[in-house]
């Protein structure tokens, strides 16, 4: 049987992981060993902030949404249940860029939600 040179596939799978590790500090973006380390490592965080982010980004939602009601007079707990009982349907991503965007139409909003709550 004849004998197998491994080199090529060797060099293609550390050049792979080398280009994936570009603009890594140190010798983490030039040598394979720590390079395959750190891109592990990032491939975890990548993963991990994917879900995170979706947390991150209903905190902030909710945070302008608080800031925008608190100018009319409401909190963003009144405010919410007030939205169920006047039967708007809006996510909080849509009321928080309202809010960001367009404070004459939020305005409308919260004075049917707290005629909603009278």
């Amino acid at each position: 049987m004849a004998r197998v040179k491994r080199g090529t596939t060797t060099h293609a799978r550390h050049k792979k992981v080398l280009e994936q590790s570009k603009g890594f500090v140190g010798r983490s973006s030039t040598s394979y060993r720590i390079a395959r380390e750190r891109l592990e490592k990032s491939l975890q965080y990548a993963y991990r902030d994917r879900r995170n982010k979706k947390r991150d980004f209903r905190g902030l939602w909710i945070q302008r949404i608080n800031a925008a009601v608190r100018e009319h007079g409401l909190i963003y707990s009144r405010f919410i249940d007030g939205l169920k009982k006047a039967g708007i349907e809006m996510d909080r991503k849509v009321l928080a860029a309202i809010a960001y965007d367009d404070p004459e139409s939020f305005k409308a909003i919260c004075e049917k939600v707290s005629a909603a709550l009278a």
